[in-house]
């Protein structure tokens, strides 16, 4: 699984690991019990700075043609998170935010990888990345980093033989329905989510994106608009009519017969 920190990946996660016949992982003792640090094949999203700005960094796009892409990285990775599995399970998750700009190198360890990449609306990502160790991030700065992963991801999913996107407004607003999809790929029966989801959970961090009493606030957005209104609206959102929320393909990608278009 891939999807930005703030995207919603958790909670997509823990929906599909709860189908008797997937395994995730659950009780690791590592931050939102991610793969990532679970492993020692590649460096994981703090080396590059962590949330908000790991996709900055080139060197965090692997592809098929990194030099860590062998078969014993592979093995190594299995011994790693194989124990974190339920070994009887017909599908087993590992979700990680900078699988997003891995997806290439996963399918070349595992080539028979589903991807499920949860996309959310970039002022709710930033907002809730700005809360807490992120807060001196600007909107501007967690909005472009937004475009540069997705972009990212983008260019990458021709590559990718099984790609499915899952918009977090969609998935919030109807998850059974939402899963069912997902299941549908995977080749395994619906399944309910087993867990109350809630709506409307982005509505805050657009009101606070919308707000005027903090005149820095409104500069940076302001700024962010005007750098990056049109590439966000490429991906189905805008930065000025927030509740836009357009279930479009990735950018490049409506001649893709390997993406899932839904």
């Amino acid at each position: 699984m891939a999807g930005l920190h703030r995207s919603g990946t958790s909670l997509v996660h823990r929906c599909l690991a709860a189908h008797p016949d997937v395994s995730g992982f659950a009780d690791t003792g590592v931050p939102e019990d991610e793969g990532q640090h679970l492993q020692t094949v590649y460096p994981p999203a703090y080396r590059y700075g962590g949330a908000g700005l790991f996709g900055f960094a080139p060197e965090a796009h692997l592809t098929e043609t990194s030099p860590l892409a062998t078969a014993a990285n592979r093995e190594q990775l299995l011994r790693e998170w194989g124990p974190h599995w339920r070994p009887d399970a017909a599908v087993r998750i590992e979700k990680s935010p900078p699988n997003l700009v891995r997806t290439r190198f996963l399918q070349a360890l595992f080539p028979d990888a589903a991807f499920v990449a949860v996309l959310r609306h970039p002022v709710a990502v930033a907002g809730a990345t700005r809360k807490g160790r992120r807060r001196r991030l600007t909107y501007e700065t967690l909005v472009r980093h937004w475009i540069a992963c997705h972009t990212v991801l983008a260019a990458d999913a021709p590559h990718l033989q099984r790609l499915h996107v899952v918009r977090y407004e969609r998935f919030v607003a109807d998850p059974d329905a939402e899963l069912a999809r997902i299941f549908a790929a995977l080749g395994l029966p619906p399944h309910p989510s087993g867990e109350h989801v809630r709506t409307g959970v982005n509505d805050g961090y657009f009101a606070r994106w919308r707000s005027g009493r903090n005149p820095y606030r409104a500069l940076d957005r302001r700024r962010t608009i005007g750098r990056w209104e049109p590439e966000v609206r490429r991906f189905g959102y805008s930065l000025v009519d927030t509740e836009l929320a357009e279930d479009l393909p990735l950018p490049g990608q409506a001649a893709s017969p390997n993406a899932n278009r839904r």
